[in-house]
């Protein structure tokens, strides 16, 4: 049985890291081809869009504080649909893991470690990511806690260690992109760092201490992650310009390639690795941990920890089969992801709120229902 209480402190932090996620790899790249140099712009909207959309996730959540979104779902459409729709929920997250995982370890071979095995290194992140999550949320959140420091102290060298080969008129002509390509790039980013943040409320609030801060927290949290992804976004374009940042992989690493201080501090694109590498642990954790244990809800077992080797395996043949290489992984970026995501993390919730207001009367004779509503 769940115990663990997380602080708002914490819950602060691992909103952080989900919100920037692999996103710090890769978006720039991604906004950058929809709209060139007004990809900044784009990253900027696609959070504000977010912020919108967060609210509509937690206004649904604080009907029933006590409840995970699972049992939310449950309580909303009935038993039999409601397990249905938070299978589809779980069915997504755990792809999402996979799907990290298999990112994480296709960067690795091909940045850093061209002779290992991919099924090697999948292995070892699935592994140390069951660990994390046998060890509760708490220690996770703890992790973080401390990992957030380190993450922030290295993003703030990167700045200062790239500003100097900042060139301002990378940056022009701004706005020259249609109104109508600037909101379709920027939903891309909205849907990785927002929509999908559906994930977090497996913990919150229910599994949260202080729930007020922890809600001033969930939008801070999402506020300074879309912040660091704007900064990185426009980085790219000021050093790199919007056509290189296009055409990389991975552009903040790149980025990172360029850095020369004094021709003394030069190549130091490990702290970006390593930025990335945190930041994606702890997603993957999280969208490991929504999995794991909204199965336990859906199936009334007791200890989700059960759960945590058979679907970590899982997780390891879907990393390997579906996303074997870039180019499957790019795939399901564009055509799949974003589908998936529209229909699980945002069209199921607005059906559960015309069910709630279809059915208000009789939810607020529930005990479980927030009487503040």
């Amino acid at each position: 049985m769940q115990t663990d209480k997380v602080t708002p402190f914490q819950f602060l932090v691992l909103v952080i890291f989900f919100s920037i996620g692999s996103s710090i790899l890769y978006i720039p790249s991604t906004l950058t081809i929809g709209v060139q140099q007004d990809a900044w712009i784009a990253a900027i909207i696609g959070n504000l869009l977010g912020l919108l959309i967060l609210w509509f996730f937690i206004t649904i959540s604080m009907w029933f504080p006590k409840l995970t979104y699972t049992e939310v779902n449950e309580k909303i459409f009935g038993k039999f649909i409601g397990k249905l729709i938070s299978l589809l929920f779980v069915f997504m997250v755990i792809l999402f893991a996979s799907a990290l995982i298999a990112q994480s370890s296709i960067f690795l071979i091909t940045q850093m470690y061209p002779e290992t095995p991919i099924t090697f290194i999948n292995l070892i992140l699935v592994i140390i990511v069951i660990f994390a999550v046998r060890l509760g949320i708490q220690t996770i959140a703890r992790s973080a806690e401390i990992f957030i420091f380190f993450f922030f102290f290295l993003y703030f060298l990167l700045v200062i260690s790239i500003s100097p080969q900042i060139d301002v008129s990378n940056l022009e002509p701004f706005f020259q992109s249609k109104m109508s390509s600037l909101l379709s790039t920027s939903f891309k980013l909205t849907a990785a760092s927002t929509i999908n943040s559906i994930a977090l409320f497996m913990l919150f609030p229910s599994f949260v201490n202080e729930i007020k801060k922890c809600k001033k927290n969930f939008y801070l949290g999402t506020l300074i992650g879309g912040a660091v992804i704007v900064s990185i976004t426009m980085l790219c374009i000021l050093v790199l310009g919007s056509n290189t940042t296009a055409s990389q992989v991975y552009p903040s690493y790149t980025l990172a390639k360029v850095i020369n201080v004094g021709d003394f501090i030069t190549r130091i694109e490990a702290l970006m690795a390593t930025l990335w590498t945190l930041a994606l642990f702890f997603k993957v954790a999280l969208y490991f941990y929504a999995g794991v244990f909204g199965l336990s809800k859906i199936l009334n077992i007791r200890e989700y920890r059960l759960l945590t080797i058979p679907v970590g395996a899982i997780v390891l043949v879907i990393s390997i089969t579906i996303f074997p290489n870039i180019i499957y992984q790019r795939i399901f970026n564009e055509d799949n992801a974003i589908a998936m995501t529209i229909v699980v993390g945002l069209l199921f919730p607005l059906l559960a709120t015309i069910v709630f207001l279809l059915r208000k009367k009789k939810f607020k004779k529930d005990p479980d229902f927030a009487k503040s509503n």
